[in-house]
């Protein structure tokens, strides 16, 4: 084998986040010592990147503590948590402003490009690629990879073989992702894939043409479990959605699964107050607003329809005074308020953020440089591992974060 500090040859498989954070981080780093070779089996590069965040891209998020940051993933945070204090958020931010991409943080802790457009993000990565000397195939996958005296051999689908000294697999972690099928036969164990972000499908009536309507904060719960979220709720036109839907979602991605997608859920419409409050707060009501009809005087921060979707549901006419409301109407108005339960029957998947659990076992994988533990120069990045995160930009914070030390590891003399 040739000098590899001379001739160093890196193969990057997966033209994702991940696969181009490595490849250009490797081929920066080698300074023309290497050639870095991106393959990607679409004639589409970055296809996530595009349409993430609503084609805005939701390229992190404002969290810089890495402990706090490493709670934000279902799988994979107590691994991250080291990766995290060499490469995280504040790095990403730097990474891009460097690079002529300036971002911005919005309320909730997101971050976009100040363009608020994805192809800024796109463009970046791509021109940091040429420059730093990338060679990019499209519709070119990996089929297989055996070991030789000459180095690692890459089978590709277009009857090619190649030699490569550092392969890195950043596939993603679909079902049918070339290097989940490949790390099997290096002997890597694969956690079976399956969707992470999803909203849920509920056909009630209490729902039926209120989409589009939303909730700043509720609380969830699915009895029978241990899984609780909060944060903001969004109707739809097939149930419920919104961040605390999608958390709820990813940190019960294995439990809903055991359970196809059928089961009870418990909305908490006011969090911000106990049974005892909800209960006096109501109650003064037929005081202080005695005249004022229970549907046009909601004594919560609900929209209006809802609110009277929500009476109807219980029986509670429409036209009722606050000053006619019975103690027995009132404890019904504080169980609905405190506890809806609705049955979820089915998911649909989140397509700004189709995130998946699953994948390569993280024991494998040795996360100070990507590597696998099973098969040395094989290298593992983004999804193609058993990490996820919730909604929010955690997931490409993974991706730039593995995709970056995998790059820096292949780069690196041996």
């Amino acid at each position: 084998m040739a000098d590899v500090s001379v001739s160093r040859r890196i193969a990057i498989v997966g033209g994702g986040a991940a696969g181009f954070f490595a490849a250009i981080t490797c081929a920066e780093r080698l300074r023309g010592r290497g050639e870095v070779t991106l393959y990607e089996a679409t004639s589409h590069l970055l296809a996530k990147v595009r349409i993430s965040g609503g084609g805005r891209c939701n390229v992190t998020h404002a969290c810089f503590e890495p402990r706090t940051l490493a709670e934000k993933y279902p799988r994979g945070g107590r691994e991250l948590l080291g990766a995290f204090h060499r490469f995280q958020p504040r790095d990403t931010i730097a990474w891009f402003a460097e690079r002529g991409v300036a971002t911005k943080t919005e309320a909730d802790g997101r971050m976009f490009p100040i363009s608020d457009d994805s192809s800024s993000i796109v463009e970046c990565l791509l021109q940091a690629a040429r420059a730093a000397g990338v060679k990019i195939r499209l519709n070119t996958g990996v089929t297989s990879l055996t070991r030789s005296a000459l180095g690692l051999q890459l089978q590709l689908t277009t009857g090619e073989t190649v030699l490569t000294d550092r392969v890195l697999f950043a596939t993603g972690g679909n079902k049918s992702s070339a290097g989940l099928t490949i790390a099997a036969t290096l002997g890597h164990t694969i956690i079976p894939p399956l969707p992470s972000l999803f909203t849920f499908n509920i056909q009630d009536s209490r729902l039926t043409d209120l989409s589009g309507l939303s909730v700043a904060k509720v609380a969830l719960q699915i009895p029978g479990t241990k899984l609780t979220s909060e944060g903001p709720l969004l109707i739809t036109h097939w149930g419920l959605s919104g961040p605390a839907i999608l958390k709820l979602s990813a940190w019960g991605a294995r439990i809903l699964a055991e359970k196809n997608y059928a089961f009870e859920l418990h909305v908490n419409w006011v969090p911000s107050l106990t049974p005892t409050a909800l209960q006096s707060h109501l109650s003064d009501l037929r005081q202080t607003q005695p005249r004022k009809q229970i549907n046009t005087f909601s004594p919560v921060e609900l929209p209006q329809r809802l609110w009277e979707r929500l009476l109807t549901h219980q029986g509670v006419p429409l036209t009722t005074p606050w000053a006619h409301v019975s103690n027995a109407t009132l404890q019904t108005l504080c169980q609905m308020l405190h506890q809806s339960s609705f049955q979820v029957q089915g998911k649909s998947t989140y397509k700004d953020e189709f995130v998946t659990c699953g994948g390569v076992k993280l024991s494998e994988i040795n996360f100070q440089t990507m590597e696998s533990r099973c098969c040395p120069h094989v290298y593992f990045a983004g999804e193609v591992i058993d990490v996820d995160g919730v909604t929010g930009g955690f997931n490409f914070q993974n991706a730039w974060t593995t995709g970056f030390l995998a790059g820096q590891a292949m780069s690196a003399e041996a």
